[in-house]
């Protein structure tokens, strides 16, 4: 008997709300495209879920390049949320997502709370979306350009709307460009959100010394990569201690042990996203990590390890 259960594979299962999934580890909203893009380099049924990239009510450019540049530990980008407008995305990307059993999450923004409520109910009503993530980071074009997530009412108003149109779980995804981003996550919580995921980028900037002028044609962008990790494991262990309902922690995470760094402060999943651009088998690397980690120590399930964070 004990041999036998030597062999058997730890369960990854999670679930998030009522989201059911297969492993803990998702990909971040716009590292990984609409999901077609990595599709030669992995089976995307291996993933426990897809976010795709974020999604506006109309198709949007994006900012002019340059608008992406890496650092030595990361990389900024001010891509401008460039994608094909929520109808494309229906109509063209969503049947091939269909194929998998891989729960499908979007990305929504906006830049009013109407557009977020018209975003959800489009979305709630094509098959093949399992839960939105919304991204409050965006500006509030009705507040004088303020991102809706940095003030927690308006991060509570867009949370109550989607929730009203919508029967899709909830997953709002907070910005770090704040005093205190535990009481953002305690206002959504508040409002309905089903889960909280944290955290997007850190707004930075990089200048050319030889032009003195900045790299990124916006002058600032969001940085991402192992940077950021050690203030988003930080934040993410701080909202994990203030609020109920589940955590997704992203910020950084290049290595399993970097994911397994996250579960153990009590998120319930992960997103990988910077990762893919450096290994377009960041995600398979990290399941597999992750799994032999369990077996290592003799964890049969993984909810014996978030949240196992000791105390010195």
């Amino acid at each position: 008997m004990g041999l036998e259960q030597k062999n058997v594979p730890p369960d990854l299962t999670v679930d998030i709300g009522s989201l059911k999934l297969k492993n803990p580890v998702m990909t971040a909203s716009g590292t990984f495209g609409y999901g077609e893009e990595y599709s030669p380099y992995m089976d995307l049924n291996q993933i426990g879920a897809i976010v795709v990239k974020g999604l506006s009510l109309e198709p949007r450019m994006g900012n002019a390049p340059p608008r992406i540049m890496e650092t030595p530990c990361g990389m900024l980008n001010a891509v401008g949320l460039q994608n094909i407008g929520v109808r494309a995305f229906i109509a063209t990307k969503l049947p091939f997502l269909r194929q998998f059993e891989t729960p499908v999450i979007v990305n929504i923004y906006a830049e009013s709370v109407d557009e977020f409520s018209i975003l959800a109910q489009k979305l709630s009503e094509a098959q093949g979306v399992h839960a939105l993530e919304v991204n409050i980071s965006c500006p509030n074009v009705k507040k004088g350009g303020i991102a809706f997530g940095t003030d927690p009412d308006m991060a509570a108003e867009v949370t109550r709307r989607v929730k009203d149109a919508t029967d899709l779980p909830v997953i709002v995804k907070l910005t770090p460009n704040v005093t205190d981003i535990a009481m953002i996550a305690q206002s959504v919580e508040a409002a309905g959100a089903d889960a909280v995921s944290l955290i997007n980028t850190i707004t930075g900037m990089s200048v050319d010394v030889d032009k003195r002028m900045p790299h990124l044609w916006n002058i600032t962008g969001g940085l991402s990569g192992p940077a950021i990790k050690p203030v988003a494991l930080r934040m993410v262990w701080q909202v994990v201690n203030r609020v109920s309902i589940p955590v997704i922690g992203l910020g950084g995470i290049m290595t399993a042990e970097d994911a397994l760094e996250y579960l153990i402060v009590g998120a319930r999943a992960v997103q990988v996203g910077t990762a893919n651009f450096v290994n377009a088998r960041a995600i398979p690397d990290i399941i597999e990590g992750i799994g032999k980690y369990l077996r290592k120590h003799q964890m049969t399930h993984i909810d014996e390890l978030i949240g196992s964070l000791r105390s010195r």
